[in-house]
């Protein structure tokens, strides 16, 4: 399985047991700072910190809002 299909179960996963919008792209606020989902990571996603190069792996719930449609912020 390559690793953007193991990414879409991730987000399957996620969306489906915690009830939350995540998508690769999506647009979130994580401890109230602006980021991007970038990746799913088993139970767990990938976000980068605008302004960031790196990602960092975060719990789906853990101090996470979830932005509507374009998500700007």
């Amino acid at each position: 399985m390559s690793e953007r299909a193991a990414g879409r179960l991730s987000f399957e996963y996620v969306r489906r047991h915690y009830h939350v919008p995540a998508k690769r792209g999506g647009r979130v606020l994580f401890r109230g700072k602006p980021a991007r989902i970038t990746s799913g990571n088993g139970h767990y996603v990938r976000i980068r910190m605008d302004g960031e190069s790196r990602s960092i792996i975060v719990h789906p719930t853990w101090e996470m809002e979830y932005l509507d449609g374009g998500g700007a912020v």
